[in-house]
């Protein structure tokens, strides 16, 4: 089993928790919005874990599931 690394681990929690609190509520965003920051979260844990905790895995994986979060919100 791949262990994620603590760096990797906390730098997904800061980025998620940012997404989030940037947002004045998670009830006023619309569904694009929604979509774009799960994504960016579920493809900066799964980079993470794909890269086995490199902080380019989970920087990579953020991006690319942002983008595809925000297409399929759209």
């Amino acid at each position: 089993m791949m262990k994620i690394g603590t760096f990797s681990k906390i730098c997904t929690a800061v980025v998620l928790a940012a997404s989030v609190a940037g947002c004045s509520s998670w009830d006023s965003m619309n569904r694009r919005q929604k979509s774009t920051v799960g994504g960016a979260a579920i493809g900066g844990v799964a980079g993470a874990v794909i890269s086995n905790g490199g902080i380019l895995g989970t920087v990579g994986g953020a991006a690319l599931g942002g983008i595809i979060g925000d297409q399929v919100g759209k």
